[in-house]
Parts: structure tokens; C-alpha cells; sequence
């Protein structure tokens, strides 16, 4: 069958015993920019989110705050809707699992499983965590003295005993594996999927999906007596939302199941990864095409909770810093395999770095140019200047590796390598002096001021994800307007040949810097003699060198010198075969590397040695006993 040209994103559902918090603003943002950039290349997107609302610990909360569960859930909808609309996340629809076709849906669902024998009533008897609606299993309990403390959140569980029905998660323990090793690509970060395959390994038993001691949840079908548990109900949202168990939406949920993208948190894999599928392959329903398990955004390193004081509100980031600001620097500072901590230093100087010194006053400084010299409409050269040419190819070089990074939703490393690109458009602007060609080369001016904005086209098709409304804003300036839906807008720009004119436009600016405090006096050089003491570099310094692996095709000694050797190193089509002279005569010899694959960095200013001009830096490490040995892949 022909892939069809759409592409399913999906949040996990919240728990509505708070108001949102970082961490789920953090879910949904990487939901909502992936689906904004399968909107760039034309795709029709569904975007999912909504509530978990049922479970003992929505009914303990209820009681608690003198409410019925109804009531106290529906007190906590327009808080999340509210806030998604603040950041721009646009999703298709919000469910909630007390919407009246869900609960049909999975009534429906479990009545098909218990047909099949896929689900039997038995009795349970085992931990189990309230807060996180966990059974803990048999081998997780082991050794952990009376009360075991949940593997999830680490708080005590509590014993339960009572009738349950099962379902026969043991029966699909081999497919599962099967599954896995098919579809290797299935979990990301890898670490996630190794944790998944170890556990399935271990042995899987029949799992508990039904509870008598609570009343708020989807009665069993035929046995009222018992109510779903938790995560029978809730992950079942993912298809009942698309027209699953709906008369007559047949054809909608075909046309978008199976998801493409699950969005969670890494505290949640087990039950997508596991509980799931199983649960999918039960009822003859494809599976996901991926779980995209992200970590946790952390405060002085350690997890936000309410008992620590440390919660981050959004509805706080909003009003200081606005919506996208915020946007980018959780994309851009927690790299989504990793947990990500938060800084408001950090968020600040990012601000003011990226965004208001590197794009803001790019776009400032160009439109105002423009403007002084009554430029408003610029047009491009008939033909472009070597230096121009390059940047051009360097933002096609840049829109490939962004693809690339996107693809595989590492958000860090995309907008890392942008920004390699801004800086790129920021040193071609300041080196060609516009300023002063309008005075003795008006066709020259001209042409930076073109190249300039095709540049910033092309950063602001690519950000838009992240950034849409600002995006909109610096397109707007330069008189470019955008829907970016239905057309293939990524397509667009790698056929682009820079033939664009613009309508240059004065706008306010994008961003506001956020200026350090200033500090007491006499506390300024203590600082800075702190901060000299350690070794840390930015994450900035290290983007930009430019590594790569190359093949050493030839090594030779240099005859005059007692320590280098001459290499050949073939980088590969983009960057070609370089020269490299590499201090390591002493340790080894020439038949020691040709051949073999080493790593460079290969955007090192040429340097001579011995007459000789050395194009990059060979990379090795020190052993403990002193011995330098070159750095290489598997």
C-alpha cells in the first residue's frame, strides 16, 4: 500500500490533579513542533493531547478538595487549554477520557478481548502505587523489605488484594521480542529500548486491568462490579480519539492509524512500550511506528516536585519572557535523549544571545540599512558573487543537516546547526561592510542585502516550527507571507536558486534582551576568578568546531622533522580529500594509519609546519600510561 501523505503526533494524556507544569508544556511543545514541521512538508497532521481523568488518585484528590471526581476534573480543562493556546501549541483535538464516545470505545474493546479470551477474571494480590497507577511487579519487589517503594516515583506502595480481571500480557511476551527486533528504530533514545527488551526478557505476567475497591472509572462491560484500570482506559485514547469503536468514522480512523510519533516521558515507557503493543496486537490493530521518550527537566539537577519547591510555572515564563522565547530555549538547552536542567541565567542569556544579538539585530541591522538608503524593494543579481554563492550553498548544506536532525525529532542538534548558520550569514554581512559599499559599490550593496534576506528566508522557514509567530514576523519584514500548510515548503527552499524579491519592511524587534544584574561592588572580580577556575566551555564553542571522520588514504614521514607525519584524509564528497600533518611520528608509522578511519576537525584555520600547510587536526587520546592512541568508530 502506498504511504499515505500524513503524519499522527500524540501527547500522553495528563492527569488533571494540577495545573499544567513545565513538564508537560515541555511534551506537548515537542509534539506540536513536530507536527508544524511535517506541515512544512505538506503533510496532512493530526495533533493529539487531552486528559487522563479517571483512577484512584483522581478520586482521592477529589475527595480531598470536597468535589465529585466530575467536578473536580472538569475544574482543570480550561487550565491546560488555556495555556496551550498561550504557547502556540496547536493541537486537532483535546480528549479527555470521561468523553462519553471514549468510554463506549473501550467498553466495546474489553468486551472483544474478553470474547477472544484475552481478558479473565481472576484474583490479584501485590503492591501498587496510587500516584503513579503502577502495579509493582513480583521481581521489582524483591528485597525491598515489607513495603516496597514504587520503581517509577520511588514513594511507598501499598498492598492490594482483590478480584481482578487479568489480561494475557505472558501470551504476548515472544511476539513482543519479535516485534522489537524488527522494528529496531521503535523506541528512541536506544537506552529506553535496551530497558524495554531487558524487562520483556525477564518475563511478563498476566496483568491486572480492572479494580473493585474504587468507582471512578469505565465500568467493566457485563460486570459493574469492577471499572477499568487505568491504563486499559487511558492509552486506548490514542485510537478511540481517530474514530476507533465510532459507527461511522471508519474510514477516518484507517486513514490515520497507526500513529507515527508517541511524545512521553521516560517515567511512562513501560506502559507504551509493553502494555501497548501487546494491547494492539490483541486486537488485530498495527502498532506505532515509534516512542519518542524524552527525559526530564530537572532544577539544580534534581527532579521538580511540590515537596522540593522547585516546580517551574509556564504561566510565569509567559508573562516574563513570552511564549517562544521559551519555546526555543527548551528545545535548544535540554537535548530530548537526556534529562535537561533549567536555568533562568541560562534561559536569560540565551535570550539575549541567539535571539535578540544573533537574529534579532541580524534582521534589525539589515531592514534599517535598507531603509537609511531608501532600498525597499531588492531584487537578486543577475549573477551572484563567489562569496554570495557560498553562503548560498552553505544554507543548503545547513537546510540538509536541519532535515536530518529533525527527522530523527534530535531538536537539540538542529537548531545548534542553524545556529552554525546564522553565524555564517552574520559573518558574510559584517565582512562585506554594506554600510560602506552603498557609498562606492551600489550593485554590491545591493547583492548583501539579497543574499542576506534569502538567508534569513530560509532561517525562518526552518524555525518556524519552533518559533511561528515570530517567524511570521521577520517574514513579514521582509515582505514574504507564509501559510506554511499544503505545500511541501522544505521541498521549496532545496529547489530555490535564490530568486526571490524582497519587500523590505521596519518592524519592531523580535526580541528583547534580558541584562544581567548588576552586582554588589568589589563582587565582580571574585566572580570572574571563580568562574576561571573551572574547565567548562558553552555548548556554542562546541558546535562550532566542525568534526568529522575521514579515511586515511595515504602517510608518509617528513623527512626534516622528528615528530610529523603527512596524511591524505579522504572527509568524504562535501569537504574532499584534505592534507593534515599529525605530531605522532614517535608513536606510530605510516603503515600504522593508512588505511584506517580517524576523526578531524576539520574547520581549524590552515596552518604551516615545515613548509608544509596542514588543513584540519587529527584527533587522539592519552591512555593512562602515556600512550597516544588516534580516536576512531566502530
Amino acid at each position: 500500500m502506498a504511504e499515505k501523505n500524513k503524519f499522527y503526533v500524540t501527547t500522553p494524556i495528563y492527569y488533571v490533579t494540577a495545573k499544567p507544569h513545565l513538564g508537560s508544556l515541555y511534551s506537548t511543545l515537542i509534539a506540536d513542533v513536530v507536527a508544524r514541521w511535517h506541515k512544512l512538508h505538506g503533510k496532512k497532521v493530526f495533533f493529539l493531547t487531552g486528559t487522563d481523568e479517571h483512577g484512584q488518585k483522581i478520586a482521592e484528590a477529589a475527595e480531598k478538595a470536597g468535589k465529585s471526581p466530575q467536578a473536580f476534573v472538569d475544574s482543570f480543562i480550561s487550565s491546560y487549554i488555556e495555556m496551550w493556546k498561550k504557547y502556540g501549541l496547536k493541537y486537532d483535538h483535546f480528549i479527555r477520557t470521561t468523553d462519553k464516545y471514549h468510554v463506549k470505545a473501550v467498553q466495546e474493546w474489553l468486551q472483544k478481548l474478553i470474547d477472544q479470551g484475552d481478558i479473565y477474571k481472576g484474583h490479584y494480590e501485590g503492591w501498587y502505587c496510587t500516584p503513579c497507577e503502577t502495579i509493582v511487579t513480583p521481581k521489582e519487589a524483591e528485597h525491598k523489605g515489607e513495603a516496597p517503594d514504587c520503581p517509577s516515583c520511588g514513594r511507598p506502595t501499598k498492598k492490594v488484594s482483590e478480584e481482578t480481571y487479568f489480561f494475557k500480557l505472558s501470551a504476548y511476551q515472544d511476539k513482543l521480542l519479535e516485534f522489537y527486533k524488527n522494528n529496531p528504530n521503535f523506541i528512541v533514545p536506544k537506552e529506553r529500548a535496551n530497558e524495554v527488551v531487558n524487562f520483556v526478557k525477564e518475563g511478563l505476567k498476566d496483568l491486572s486491568i480492572s479494580r473493585t475497591t474504587i468507582k471512578w472509572g469505565i465500568p467493566f462491560p457485563g460486570d459493574e462490579k469492577h471499572v477499568s484500570y487505568v491504563w486499559a482506559d487511558a492509552l486506548n485514547n490514542y485510537i478511540t480519539a481517530i474514530g476507533y469503536g465510532q459507527k461511522g468514522k471508519e474510514e477516518q480512523f484507517n486513514f490515520w492509524w497507526p500513529a507515527d510519533l508517541h511524545v512521553m516521558g521516560k517515567d511512562i515507557v513501560r506502559f507504551h512500550a509493553i502494555y501497548w503493543p501487546a494491547f494492539l496486537m490483541a486486537s488485530g490493530l498495527p502498532l506505532p511506528k515509534k516512542l519518542l521518550v524524552h527525559g526530564w527537566i530537572t532544577v539544580d539537577k534534581k527532579k521538580m516536585s511540590k515537596s522540593l519547591g522547585n516546580v517551574i510555572d509556564p504561566q510565569e515564563l509567559f508573562d516574563k519572557y513570552g511564549p517562544e522565547p521559551v519555546r526555543y530555549y527548551l528545545l535548544r538547552h535540554m537535548a530530548v535523549t537526556h534529562d535537561g536542567d533549567f536555568s533562568y541565567k541560562d534561559l536569560e542569556q540565551t535570550i539575549t544571545a541567539d535571539l535578540a544579538n544573533d537574529l534579532g539585530n541580524l534582521l534589525n541591522r539589515l531592514v534599517t540599512l535598507a531603509e537609511k538608503h531608501g532600498v525597499h524593494e531588492v531584487a537578486p543579481p543577475a549573477t551572484w558573487s563567489e562569496s554570495s554563492m557560498n553562503l548560498r550553498d552553505e544554507s543548503w548544506n545547513a537546510l540538509e543537516d536541519v532535515r536530518s536532525y529533525m527527522e530523527d525529532c534530535l531538536f537539540h542538534m538542529a537548531l545548534a546547526r542553524l545556529w552554525k548558520f546564522i553565524h555564517k550569514v552574520n559573518a558574510y554581512f559584517h565582512e562585506h561592510e554594506p554600510w560602506k559599499l552603498v557609498k562606492t559599490d551600489k550593485d554590491a550593496f545591493l547583492e548583501v542585502l539579497s543574499a542576506t534576506a534569502h538567508s534569513l528566508r530560509t532561517i525562518a522557514v526552518l524555525l518556524w516550527p519552533v518559533m511561528p509567530k515570530k517567524m511570521e514576523q521577520l517574514l513579514e519584514s521582509l515582505g514574504q507571507t507564509h501559510v506554511f500548510e499544503g505545500d511541501d515548503e522544505i521541498e521549496q527552499l532545496e529547489l530555490g536558486r535564490w530568486g526571490t524579491t524582497f519587500m523590505f519592511k521596519k518592524i519592531m524587534n523580535l526580541f528583547v534582551k534580558h541584562e544581567p544584574e548588576e552586582k554588589p561592588a568589589g563582587k565582580e572580580e571574585k566572580t570572574k576568578k571563580e568562574e576561571s577556575k573551572g574547565e567548562y566551555i558553552k555548548i556554542d564553542d562546541f558546535v562550532k568546531l566542525h568534526i568529522a571522520v575521514g579515511t586515511i588514504e595515504s602517510c608518509e614521514e617528513l623527512e626534516k622533522s622528528d615528530r610529523l607525519l603527512k596524511l591524505q584524509v579522504n572527509l568524504g564528497n562535501k569537504i574532499g580529500v584534505r592534507q593534515i600533518l599529525a605530531g605522532v611520528k614517535k608513536i606510530y608509522k605510516p603503515a600504522d594509519l593508512q588505511g584506517k578511519q580517524g576523526i578531524f576537525i576539520v574547520n581549524l584555520k590552515p596552518r604551516k609546519m615545515m613548509g608544509l600547510e596542514s588543513q584540519g587536526m587529527m584527533l587522539f587520546a592519552k591512555s593512562e600510561d602515556g600512550t597516544m592512541k588516534f580516536v576512531t568508530v566502530s
